[in-house]
């Protein structure tokens, strides 16, 4: 807690009558930076940190992604039932059970990565994900082992979630404490970038094996192919992470190779990773957290991940066609994320985030009423006006959230706020829609969820404070060169008097 403000703490009076103790107040309680409280980023050792990070998250949301285009088939393979909608509700539902555990995931991993590193924490929960989307692969179907095939799927599907949890609030922690200042949107950028990669290698890959195979191939064993590929990409994963320092921020933290001195007021000097601290004094931040990432995280699998099953299953459309149609728009939207990056540091997180919850509270249902017109042209329209409301959000958020929460406290933070969020809102979007959709009869439902999810996110939006080109709570700050660190420190120095 900051010390209170000794003009406000004392009479007015006394202050007029002794000017130069409260100076000395002030000085004793704001120090000036020194030049060694000031951390100079290695460009190769950002990059590096940036490209592990970003492989995780493109695993995470690989895994995810598989799942969510092949929900139909695993629906025949694990839910036979007869009835198409039983089955993709039961296929979504499993889906959703992931999330339910991620709450868990980001209060056990949470904590844990700022008691013992970020970098231990990412290994883990890379070796996990990958386990877990290996051995989904390897499950036998209802039809040879009943219904212990749904429960082993449960099950690993509860893996995945759990190991997740930890995944997201320590990546962008990862890059966020990595990055320079004036540039940690940019750099942040690229772990939304490894998401979008994830899904378009997923598409890619599931669109191939429907274009190539028959339906009772794809049931019979095709479907296996997209999980076991998932097994090589963990390892080569996990080396990059192996190799990787602990962040600049959590070393000064710790008190490691990169010392804070007495002058770095502002610097965190202890790393306790208490999960009921970060309840009891951060829970109104937390609650800023959620609704920003519910309201990004419906839009995001509203578009990603449910998409091609609307298509296919509401619209009457080959599965085929709605994958291909999603992978030209991601792949669009890959190459704007690192801009919008680079426009959130020089604009700021708020408008670029504010441009996107806008953009689907307004966009949402004309966009909708496009993808219902037959026709690939409208139908690309319609995904590319939802795709660009969802880029603006996707190319900042990596770097507003870490910035929400102190270092001491930042990965635990982070990753129970983020995934309460993903398992209240994000997991259940699929399954929800679908539910609305059956029980209204209205194809345009996915428009009025996301349009009441939008809303919230406006509320919230307008709520945050602005961080960017700021350094983060409980870091000294982080810049690219040592003239930038001089530059900081002679800004500090008092005028000369004559």
């Amino acid at each position: 807690m900051a010390a209170p403000d000794p003009h406000q703490a004392a009479d007015p009076a006394a202050v007029k009558r002794h000017p130069a103790l409260f100076r000395a107040i002030r000085k004793r309680q704001n120090p000036r930076l020194r030049r060694t409280d000031i951390t100079v980023t290695d460009d190769a050792a950002v990059k590096r940190a940036v490209k592990a990070a970003s492989l995780g998250n493109a695993m995470e949301w690989f895994d995810f992604g598989i799942y969510s285009y092949l929900a139909v088939t695993i629906g025949h393979v694990f839910f036979p039932s007869g009835n198409d909608t039983t089955q993709l509700l039961s296929s979504f539902a499993t889906f959703a059970v992931a999330f339910l555990v991620r709450p868990l995931g980001g209060m056990f991993f949470g904590p844990m990565g700022d008691k013992v590193g970020r970098k231990k924490v990412l290994a883990l929960t890379m070796i996990l994900m990958a386990v877990g989307t290996f051995a989904i692969g390897l499950i036998p179907s209802h039809d040879t082992i009943g219904v212990w095939a749904a429960v082993l799927l449960i099950f690993f599907r509860m893996l995945q979630g759990f190991s997740t949890g930890g995944e997201y609030g320590g990546a962008s922690t990862f890059i966020a404490e990595y990055a320079p200042d004036k540039r940690r949107g940019f750099f942040g950028s690229f772990l939304e970038f490894g998401t979008l990669a994830g899904y378009v290698g997923a598409a890619g890959l599931v669109t191939a094996l429907y274009a190539l195979l028959s339906d009772a191939q794809m049931e019979a064993w095709g479907w296996r192919i997209p999980f076991l590929v998932a097994g090589p990409l963990g390892l080569v994963g996990l080396y990059l992470r192996l190799k990787l320092d602990e962040t600049p921020a959590f070393q000064k933290l710790e008190g490691g190779t990169a010392h804070a001195s007495e002058a770095a007021d502002g610097v965190e000097a202890t790393a306790k990773g208490d999960l009921a601290k970060i309840f009891r004094q951060y829970w109104p931040t937390l609650i800023l957290c959620i609704c920003l990432v519910g309201a990004y995280n419906i839009t995001d699998y509203m578009l990603l991940s449910y998409m091609p099953t609307y298509l296919s299953d509401e619209l009457g459309y080959s599965e085929t066609h709605g994958l291909l149609i999603l992978l030209a728009v991601m792949v669009f939207l890959m190459t704007l994320i690192a801009q919008i990056g680079k426009l959130s540091d020089r604009f700021g997180r708020k408008p670029l985030l504010m441009t996107g919850m806008l953009g689907f509270l307004f966009l949402s249902l004309p966009a909708f009423l496009l993808i219902r017109v037959d026709g690939i042209l409208p139908i690309t329209i319609g995904m590319l006006m939802l795709g660009l409301s969802l880029v603006c959000m996707l190319g900042t958020m990596s770097a507003a959230l870490p910035a929400l929460f102190p270092t001491n406290v930042r990965y635990g933070s982070l990753s129970v706020g983020y995934n309460l969020s993903a398992s209240i809102f994000g997991g259940t979007t699929p399954l929800v829609i679908t539910a609305l959709i059956s029980w209204t009869g209205s194809n345009l439902m996915p428009a009025y969820y996301a349009m009441a999810a939008a809303l919230i996110g406006v509320i919230a939006v307008a709520c945050m404070k602005e961080t960017a080109q700021q350094p983060l709570i409980g870091s000294p700050p982080s810049v690219e060169t040592d003239e930038e660190a001089a530059e900081l420190v002679q800004a500090q120095a008092p005028d000369p008097k004559f």
